[in-house]
């Protein structure tokens, strides 16, 4: 727990009178059931107390039991204030028809189809803005107190549409519309400077009235757009809403043309120095770094070196923020940043970051296929805006049907929808699949021996009908290819098994060793080549979370059968090269692991240098949740011909 200031709870505690809440009262009985000591009366530490339990969660050291309850946590948010199918009232889809019949599309029906994809629609939008902000909030980027995340968390689920509006005088204003049950528009966008400096100026403002009165003094004016009086009657109202609105629309985007110039400088700012000059280089320009807050950057100063690179203005100095690259001790924090949407990359800017990153050695060279994939992307967003024909190569590249592209931000670069979205997926499917619309098959009826590609859901049977050369196998083109990989297993003991991952730099957790060596751990006597299929949970046709029974009962439905135990072994010593950060599980029969809940095997692979890991899954049959984006294995189940 950090040094707990009772500004922060004492601020919760008169503006929502939280310490009184049914979820503190709840938290603190809970607490004190678990430690045998009583929580103390006072608001301050009750209210700290149930602010705790969110940091334990986000901070928990062990990324199993983290990503585990980070799942939990989403599931409970979802609930609580993603809109449901039947919040959502009859004039949306009202509105929808009226716009349809005035852009000239005739008198649209509205079907129950309809109505089942476009709420589906509305809430998958809400779930992914929802996810942004607790994505955010839960990183090590989001160094603020825990009531300070939680007073931006609970304003910002209530917050609706940003309405902005131009005064007589052409001053521009903006706020936020109040979120109800039938809200239909995704919640308020995620913009770290935004949320930084709306945080810090109320830090500063309960700092200052924590003093005695005639020490207190006005906070410094924070807004290039309000006047000293206008600000300081904004900060009054200590709505997270009206102060985060107010930030949000300064920001005005860098030109393109201003973009082009990448002449400029680096500036380290070293580790323990004063944060002021640092922050102060930031200052006026639309950056989302947190950064921009004096206390969230004098804590990362406190961790290690900060690299910015400023390019020159219409005066030929170098003070535009670009690039900023963070250090804990020795090593890259994180990934570089830029000022593009989601801090990802401008166009222009790769080669300056290139040049740098020769600078730190191996894991400069770990940022450079990152840097390949935005230089690859602008080429194509460049030969698309002159009309120019993709190759092949360009969408196998865009489409990401080799591996996924790489950037620098929290998210996906939104150019690569942006392009998607101007195309035509079933068109360019023949162009990199290299065949004709009749050789891609929509359904099992359709599959023969000229297939070449199959998408379509999974129905009983499909893995045996398909052709054993098939390459392209989709249930929804581009996201989620079906794999097919062949790998060697049996003949070798735990024993062999163990040897081999660590000689090979596989990381072991003890928990999963003890699934090895427990007796339960059987691998086949002889060697074999399995056929195996990796899959999600939800191209197995689970929309929300399965159990491991309900899942695996699915599998052998869809002509899959269970791994051989030493699968996952020897499954991560072949393919070593999985995704950076991201979890492969092993449909295999549960081992008991050393706290004696039945697991299956989890293979990782870390992007920070700590590399791959062999870790234990708790799979009860009717109780575990396995969530529709958990990958798994299973083996393919031979014909009966």
């Amino acid at each position: 727990m950090e040094n707990m200031s009772f500004e922060g709870p004492e601020f919760l505690k008169e503006k929502y009178d939280l310490h009184n809440a049914e979820e503190v009262e709840a938290a603190a009985e809970r607490t004190e059931a678990r430690t045998g000591e009583a929580v103390p009366q006072d608001p301050a530490s009750r209210i700290q107390n149930y602010l705790n339990r969110f940091t334990e969660i986000t901070e928990r050291e062990d990324p199993d039991t983290r990503e585990r309850g980070m799942d939990a946590l989403k599931k409970v948010l979802h609930d609580n204030f993603v809109i449901t199918k039947e919040e959502i009232s009859e004039s949306v889809f009202l509105l929808e028809q009226r716009i349809a019949r005035e852009q000239g599309y005739g008198n649209i029906e509205i079907t129950d189809e309809f109505r089942e994809k476009k709420a589906e629609q509305i809430i998958n939008n809400q779930t992914r803005s929802l996810d942004a902000w607790i994505e955010y909030l839960s990183s090590p980027d989001a160094q603020y107190p825990d009531w300070a995340k939680y007073w931006a968390f609970r304003s910002m689920v209530g917050m609706g549409k940003l309405q902005k509006e131009v005064d007589d005088e052409g001053k521009e204003t903006a706020r936020f519309q109040k979120r109800t049950k039938d809200t239909v528009v995704s919640f308020p966008p995620l913009n770290p400077r935004a949320l930084a400096l709306t945080i810090g100026v109320l830090k500063e403002k309960l700092g200052e009235e924590a003093k005695p009165k005639q020490e207190q003094e006005l906070i410094a004016n924070q807004s290039i757009k309000l006047s000293d009086e206008e600000f300081q009657k904004l900060l009054s109202t200590e709505n997270f809403s009206k102060i985060y609105a107010q930030f949000l629309i300064e920001m005005p985007e860098y030109s393109t043309e201003k973009l082009q110039e990448i002449r400029g400088t680096w500036v380290t700012y070293k580790k323990g120095s004063d944060a002021h000059e640092l922050v102060k280089s930031m200052e006026g320009y639309p950056l989302e770094w947190c950064t921009a807050d004096y206390d969230t950057a004098q804590n990362q100063l406190r961790g290690g070196d900060f690299h910015v690179y400023y390019s020159l203005n219409e005066s030929g100095e170098a003070v535009v923020p670009r690039l900023a690259i963070r250090m804990q001790n020795d090593h890259i924090a994180e990934d570089p940043r830029g000022i593009a949407p989601n801090q990802n990359l401008d166009p222009y800017i790769v080669p300056v970051l290139e040049e740098k990153l020769k600078e730190f050695g191996p894991q400069g060279y770990a940022y450079k296929e990152k840097s390949a994939d935005m230089k690859r992307l602008t080429e194509i967003e460049n030969r698309v805006k002159q009309e120019k024909e993709l190759t092949k190569d360009d969408l196998t590249f865009l489409y990401e049907i080799d591996k996924p592209i790489k950037g620098f931000g929290y998210q996906k670069d939104p150019r690569i929808n942006e392009l998607r979205q101007g195309r035509n997926a079933e068109e360019d499917m023949l162009v990199i699949f290299e065949c004709t619309r009749e050789q891609i098959a929509h359904a099992p009826s359709q599959i023969n021996e000229n297939t070449k590609a199959y998408v379509g859901q999974l129905e009983p049977g499909i893995f045996q009908k398909l052709p054993e050369n098939l390459e392209h196998c989709y249930t929804s083109f581009p996201y989620n290819k079906i794999r097919r990989e062949n790998v060697e297993i049996g003949g070798k003991s735990a024993e062999q098994l163990i040897s081999e991952m660590e000689a090979a730099g596989i990381n072991i957790s003890g928990y999963a060793k003890s699934m090895l060596k427990n007796r339960e751990f059987v691998p086949g006597k002889n060697p074999e080549e399995a056929t195996l299929i990796r899959l999600t949970v939800a191209d197995l046709g689970f929309k929300s979370s399965a159990t491991t029974d309900q899942l695996y009962e699915r599998a052998q439905i869809l002509g899959l059968e269970l791994c051989p135990a030493d699968t996952g072994p020897n499954y991560h010593s072949k393919y070593r090269n999985q995704r950076l950060n991201r979890w492969i599980y092993m449909g295999m029969k549960p081992i008991a692991g050393s706290d004696g809940n039945p697991s299956v095997f989890q293979l990782g692979r870390y992007g920070d240098g700590d590399g791959l890991w062999l870790y234990g899954y708790w799979a009860q049959p009717d109780s575990s949740e396995w969530f529709p984006s958990n990958e798994c294995v299973f083996r393919l189940r031979k014909s009966e011909s």
